[in-house]
């Protein structure tokens, strides 16, 4: 520990800290208005991801306005990718039967303490059973479609059944 403090003294100065993002998932599965599950999952943010947050902080990069959520459908599911785009992401598809007819805005309130999440969580209603393997966010709110930057991709730790008329109930945090 002395070493430690003799090296930071000789660098010129205090440790200070470093901006490594991550991201965390916290969901509800509600059947007939009761909560069935609670999830909390961390995520990955893609490479893409990465880019654009630092092309739009250093170089003057354009800021997406509104990012929307998406489900991950455990059907045929392999893995993520770092460099998983929404135009390729070979090993997943995303779940589309739920009754909202585009994907679901997060809409996320003021950064404090070096996190910003939503205060509302986002829902989606579902239309079909189904299995839902996890989740994403992206800058397009097209279900299905494969345009828009992908921002982080995210897996239960079990897939979730989910019934016709079930509700995912969604928050999604980063944190730096």
């Amino acid at each position: 520990m002395q070493d430690m403090a003799l090296q930071d003294r000789a660098k010129g100065g205090v440790r200070r800290p470093s901006l490594q993002l991550a991201g965390r998932y916290d969901a509800k599965l509600v059947r007939n208005g009761v909560v069935v599950g609670e999830y909390s999952i961390p995520n990955a943010i893609v490479d893409v991801g990465i880019n654009h947050i630092l092309e739009t902080a250093f170089n003057g990069g354009t800021p997406i306005a509104a990012w929307y959520t998406g489900l991950v459908d455990n059907s045929g599911f392999t893995a993520y990718a770092n460099a998983d785009t929404m135009a390729s992401h070979a090993g997943w598809t995303e779940l589309t039967s739920y009754s909202e007819a585009a994907r679901p805005e997060w809409t996320a309130g003021t950064a404090s303490a070096r996190q910003i999440t939503n205060a509302t969580t986002v829902d989606f209603t579902m239309s079909a059973a189904g299995t839902v393997k996890g989740l994403f966010i992206t800058s397009n709110t097209t279900k299905a479609d494969t345009t828009g930057t992908l921002w982080s991709t995210a897996s239960f730790t079990s897939a979730i059944a989910v019934s016709i008329g079930d509700v995912l109930m969604v928050t999604y945090t980063v944190t730096g």
